[in-house]
């Protein structure tokens, strides 16, 4: 084959914060590694969602490992903040990450991995897929059944309400992003949401309570020792988990239904091009947007790690095939695993696995060791 031949240690797909977390824990540690991602900026996949888009948690909990986000600890950061905080994340601790580069195909050649790029082959003993859960957008099969005059769009889509034709908008899906989106639509437009109550948090995020003991104890204690694959209950909960989604943080039902939003049950199909919910009522909207979730997007690996909801793993190890890793996949280990707050913790569990295999006390060449820094949260 053609093209550049490279080797290194340990191959990070993704840089985002779950592949950051990888990188700064691996230099750490003083192990070689690159960390390659599609986008042509770090953190391009958080400027690409919806203009409007704020974090659920004030910056004192939106760090990662080593490095505090900077400015107010109280306020909530804008999407493109969290972007530009990666970014200079990757910067600040030298790591290195090579934008632009798509991995094609990934394989297992004898005793170690080949990935395929655009320009050539890059071999590795260890790869880490960082890319999250949010990969490929998943629309039902029926939404090529509606009528070409109502505007139909994935949330992955969706910037801003001038996206939207005159007109009711139908929002199917009913998790944060369709009730974060919703709120911003019910101003300008006759909004319905349609799905499953899915829960919520049971205090206001943005208050005194909210910003202080209320985010501490959901983040540290309810989405990281209690819900987790070690404890029963945890066990329990997330095959539901993965199938439902996790509870409202933001929006209460009751912010809903102030704004006017108004609740449906499920859309289970399309007739005469309109969408039809499962008591059989059709709903006459100009506009769609499809808040259905994602699914990972892993067909580019050529090997049998592929299960219904997820990869197989366990714990974000791959038993089945030594030296290979998930991190950034919802409920990976706890259900904290696919947010920023839950990045360092699996990335530092996953690279003492990779620094064990490859052999306890040996220290190779790396990038500059990160300093570690005490944060304030």
């Amino acid at each position: 084959m053609d093209g550049v031949h490279e080797r290194i240690e340990t191959l990070v797909i993704g840089g985002g914060q779950a592949g950051l977390s990888v990188g700064y824990h691996l230099a750490r540690r003083g192990r070689p590694f690159l960390v390659v991602d599609a986008n042509e900026r770090i953190g391009d996949a958080w400027r690409a969602r919806w203009d409007s888009l704020r974090l659920f948690t004030p910056a004192r909990y939106d760090g990662l490992d080593g490095l505090p986000f900077p400015g107010d600890p109280d306020r909530f950061p804008t999407k493109d903040e969290m972007a530009d905080y990666l970014e200079a994340y990757a910067q600040h601790f030298e790591l290195p990450v090579r934008t632009g580069t798509r991995v094609q195909r990934l394989g297992r050649v004898g005793d170690h991995y080949e990935a395929t790029v655009d320009d050539g082959r890059i071999e590795a003993a260890n790869v880490v897929v960082a890319l999250g859960s949010y990969q490929r957008p998943v629309r039902p099969d029926f939404a090529d059944g509606l009528a070409p005059g109502i505007v139909q769009l994935h949330s992955a889509e969706y910037r801003n309400p001038e996206q939207l034709r005159p007109g009711g908008v139908l929002l199917v899906g009913a998790g944060n992003s369709a009730s974060e989106i919703a709120r911003e639509l019910a101003p300008h437009h006759r909004v319905s949401m349609a799905g499953r109550d899915t829960g919520h948090i049971p205090f206001r995020i943005e208050g005194w309570f909210g910003r202080t003991i209320g985010v501490r104890f959901v983040l540290r204690v309810l989405f990281r020792r209690v819900l987790n694959v070690r404890t029963p209950i945890g066990r329990r909960a997330r095959p539901k988990l993965l199938g439902k989604g996790g509870p409202l943080i933001r929006v209460k039902p009751r912010d809903l239904a102030a704004a006017g939003v108004e609740r449906l049950p499920r859309v289970v199909g399309v007739r005469d091009g309109l969408p039809v919910l499962e008591d059989g009522r059709i709903v006459d909207v100009a506009n769609v947007v499809w808040c259905t979730g994602y699914e990972p997007a892993l067909s580019w690996i050529d090997l049998p790690i592929h299960g219904e909801l997820e990869p197989r793993h366990q714990a974000g190890i791959v038993e089945d095939h030594p030296g290979l890793y998930f991190v950034g996949l919802f409920f990976l280990s706890a259900m904290a695993s696919d947010m920023i707050q839950g990045a360092g913790a699996d990335a530092d569990r996953i690279v003492a696995h990779i620094v064990e295999r490859a052999g306890a006390g040996r220290t190779r060449s790396g990038p500059k060791r990160p300093r570690a820094v005490t944060t304030s949260a």
